[in-house]
């Protein structure tokens, strides 16, 4: 009995020890959930972005408060977002209360990301987003700030200012389509998966893309088709647009949607070009997995081999370097970290309040651009600023195998 009883302290002296240890090395660690749809490369990439924001981060020292470093530890959770938004509440219920993650970076689809932010904020949980564009997003930091202000957004550019861009964009292709067309007007299909972030984004289009300059393009619009964004076949959407006579398609397409429809476009064979945001077109393979259609496919992204800022070609070589893909938009993620790693240690502080209000002061360049988060005084505060001198926003077109850069005319010049 006494060796039994010996034995069973020894053993909780032993878990003690080890516990205290574990304590200890806690106490030394910053821990950030990374949230995405892990089974699609818009969160592949959510991934990506962060384990190699965090590795830097670490290899350099940590983030200091006072006279301490922390480590980063990354936690990742499936929100499998896409598909299901109870998935993705779930998923962000348990980053907070079961891995007990500080903060939290990623987001995708605005249904699931307004969901997730929902649960984030009843936890005071700082939700750096890396994804979703809806205006609602930010919107609601101006309606109750005491409750949202944990919220801002790193990537992409809300809803409002992709539109802008994007008609930039298919602007420089209609004249082009134009050219050849002349006198008649262009006729542009319009194609958007049927997801919340795409409505203002089509309504905006079917409105300036008819309408007569200087207040639109003076275009015909034949029509809008509104797929599932995980449709795997629109062969009876772009037989209808191909009868409508359209030479432009303009695309709303941020899911896997992306794929089917370029390989659809291209193998129908619908002389049309094709321009607008298809998230698929900016990873690395996309033309393996099209079969090789995705030639001349046209579409905004976030990064590109080009000198946006001092770090962009460091960061988009070191990324294919180290991932072997091209970086998407949701590798933000990298962005996000190092604008939270500034915000912590301006305010040399680990209380949310503290970081927010340093969040909101932040002047921070990285790869994507200078990230200046839009005021208290905006509709959108905690929005990233978009436009000349911040974070813009690219046109990237595949030429020749390659993925080049064609707006603002950094890399190429339309093909």
């Amino acid at each position: 009995m006494k060796i039994a009883i010996k034995g069973a302290i020894i053993l909780l002296v032993a878990s003690l020890v080890v516990m205290a240890v574990g304590c200890a090395e806690e106490e030394d660690v910053i821990k950030i959930g990374v949230i995405g749809p892990m089974t699609y490369i818009q969160g592949d990439h959510h991934w990506y972005g962060a384990t190699l924001a965090a590795e830097e981060i670490n290899d350099a020292g940590g983030i200091t408060v006072g006279n301490e470093s922390y480590e980063i530890k990354l936690v990742k959770r499936d929100s499998n977002e896409i598909l299901s938004v109870t998935d993705a509440t779930n998923a962000m219920e348990r980053l907070i209360t079961v891995d007990n993650v500080d903060f939290v970076v990623g987001g995708f689809r605005s249904e699931s990301a307004l969901a997730m932010q929902d649960v984030a904020m009843d936890y005071d949980t700082i939700f750096l987003i890396a994804g979703a564009s809806i205006d609602e997003l930010c919107e609601r930091v101006a309606e109750d700030y005491d409750t949202y202000k944990y919220t801002f957004r790193i990537t992409p550019n809300n809803a409002t200012s992709l539109v802008t861009l994007s008609f930039m964009l298919t602007g420089m292709v209609a004249q082009n389509v134009g050219a050849l067309t002349y006198p008649d007007p262009p006729k542009i299909a319009i194609v958007a998966e049927n997801m919340a972030w795409a409505d203002v984004l089509v309504a905006a289009a079917e409105a300036y893309f008819a309408a007569a300059p200087p207040n639109g393009m003076g275009l015909t619009v034949v029509g809008t088709w509104r797929p599932s964004q995980t449709a795997t076949d629109v062969t009876v959407e772009l037989g209808e647009i191909e009868a409508a006579g359209a030479n432009m398609i303009y695309t709303v397409v941020s899911g896997p949607l992306g794929v089917a429809y370029t390989k659809g476009w291209g193998e129908s064979q619908i002389p049309a070009a094709s321009v607008g945001i298809n998230v698929e077109a900016q990873k690395g393979d996309f033309l393996d997995v099209t079969g090789g259609y995705g030639a001349w496919e046209t579409t905004l992204n976030t990064y590109a081999r080009v000198e946006i800022t001092d770090d962009t070609i460091d960061f988009f070589d070191t990324f294919v370097d180290r991932f072997g893909e091209i970086p998407v938009y949701t590798a933000g993620t990298y962005d996000a970290l190092y604008v939270l790693k500034d915000a912590i240690e301006r305010a040399d502080s680990l209380d949310s309040d503290d970081i927010v209000t340093a969040l909101e002061a932040t002047d921070l360049s990285g790869p994507a651009g200078r990230f200046v988060f839009m005021g208290t005084d905006t509709d959108t505060p905690h929005d990233v600023t978009w436009g000349p001198g911040y974070v813009t926003g690219l046109g990237v077109q595949w030429q020749d195998g390659e993925l080049v850069c064609v707006w603002p005319n950094a890399g190429g010049t339309l093909g």
